[in-house]
Order: structure tokens, then sequence, then C-alpha cells
């Protein structure tokens, strides 16, 4: 990219919404847009529009700004450009200095005003930030990516009146996107455990000594079942059956005990 912007008028400029929207809808069909723009309106009406607050025509935006992550930013050649237009820059000096990690870019700012600025970034630091090494420009091109932090740091500090708050597209690329989780979040419920009818009943019955105790744990074993299938959580047959027969060998116990006692009654 230059580092010059064109100022000469362009030939479409939006002045409402409306044209904008259309403007963005017939940018987004065309095979001239860049990737990011191409079939995205909505992006293309976001950097319009930030470019007419930063006074770049619609497709000087469009080449300059990139909407990442949902959030504009402009590219480290032509926020150095913007700077150097405004008036307000009265130099400019970026060069490395170090060696291995501590090779670092530097970028040295100077208004009119008189105010200096300066910015660095270091091998370093992208190693501290996970950036260093990383799949992409940090793998192609480090020098260039730690030129254009050093850069993004010294024009933001020194001219924010001019950036309006932009930070360089190669910062944004690598802040990471947060997926928002908007999945309604529901009240957690107690999961009652599930009953093991036959050890539950199994103890109920050793402690019943009459056949009334027996008979009075059958009811409750049908009152049981109809309960559980009213809820939803029918009882297994497998289980229904293995609790039926306990009920009914405890009966037979019993009624066993009770004619032994019966004949030990009878007086010889």
């Amino acid at each position: 990219m230059s580092n010059e912007l064109i100022t000469h008028t362009p030939v479409l400029q939006p002045n409402t919404f409306g044209e904008l929207m259309a403007f963005a809808k017939m940018a987004a069909a065309s095979d001239l847009m860049p990737k990011d723009y191409k079939g995205k309106p909505e992006n293309i009406m976001i950097a319009v529009q930030m470019g007419s607050e930063l006074g770049l025509a619609p497709m000087q935006a469009i080449q300059n700004i990139a909407v990442i992550n949902g959030r504009p930013s402009i590219w480290g050649d032509a926020m150095l450009a913007l700077v150097r237009g405004s008036g307000k820059c009265a130099s400019v000096r970026e060069y490395f200095e170090g060696e291995g990690d501590n090779t670092r870019a530097v970028c040295v700012v100077k208004r009119v005003d008189g105010d200096e600025v300066t910015g660095d970034f270091s091998i370093a630091d992208a190693k501290r930030a996970n950036l260093f090494g990383k799949q992409g420009p940090w793998q192609q091109y480090p020098r260039r990516m730690l030129q254009m932090r050093a850069r993004g740091f010294a024009l933001r500090d020194a001219f924010p009146d001019v950036l309006r708050g932009l930070i360089s597209g190669e910062e944004a690329q690598d802040i990471p996107a947060k997926p928002v989780d908007v999945t309604p979040r529901q009240t957690q419920q107690r999961v009652a455990p599930p009953i093991d009818h036959i050890e539950l009943f199994r103890n109920r019955l050793e402690k019943c000594d009459d056949i009334a105790c027996v008979d009075s744990q059958w009811s409750l074993w049908q009152t049981t079942i109809s309960r559980a299938q009213e809820a939803g959580r029918p009882i297994s047959g497998e289980v229904q059956e293995a609790v039926q027969d306990m009920i009914a060998e405890r009966r037979e116990e019993l009624d066993k005990q009770a004619a032994e006692s019966s004949v030990d009654a009878v007086p010889a």
C-alpha cells in the first residue's frame, strides 16, 4: 500500500443511509471486493461510515479498513498515510535494534506541536503474547509484524485525534474472537438417584414377623408400581417379578411357621 492517500473528489459518494445501503449491496456482489467484504454488505457499510469519519472515500475505506471480529481497524500503511496527510505530523522514524529475542522494532513519531512519542515491540514481547511463530504473517514476515505493532502503538498514542480510536488491522487479526454463549441458562434440577426396589423390599420383609405385615407390603408394592407408571418411570417387569417372588416367599415362610406353631400347641 502507498503511504499517501489520493484526495481528489470520488465519482461516487453516498450521502444518505439509503444510498449507502444500495452501494453496500452492489459492492458486496462485485468480484473486485476484498474477501472480507465480498457478500457482506453490513461490513461494507461499517467500513464506509468509518472511512467517512476519517476523510476516506468509499473505495479507499473498503481497501484500507478491515472489519475483524466485528471491530473496524485500519491497515498499518493506511494508518501512517492518514497521519502524514493530517497536517499534524512533523516526522516519522522506524528502525530495528537488538539481536535474538531482544530484536525490536521502534517507531518514533513527532507532532508539529512538538510532542514526540516512541512505540516499540520486540520478539520477546511477541513470544509473551503467544504471537511469534503463529501460523500466518507472524511465521512468514515476523519483522514486518514487529514493525506494524510498533507503528500502531506510536501512532495511536500520538495521534488519537486523527485515528479516532482505530487500531491497526495487523493487531486486530491477533485478537482472538471470543464466542458468546447465547444458550439460555436453565436452573439445574436435582435428579433423584434410582431406587433399588429389590433391596428396599428385602429389608422391609425381613422385619415382618406376621402375615398381616407381609400383606401390607404387597399392597404397598402395588401402589409403588402404579405411582412409578404415572410419573413416567415405570418399573421393569424383571424387578416387579423379583419383588413379588420375595413377598410370596416371605408369606410362605410365615404360613409354615404358623402351621408348625399350631401343631406344637395341640396337647398330646
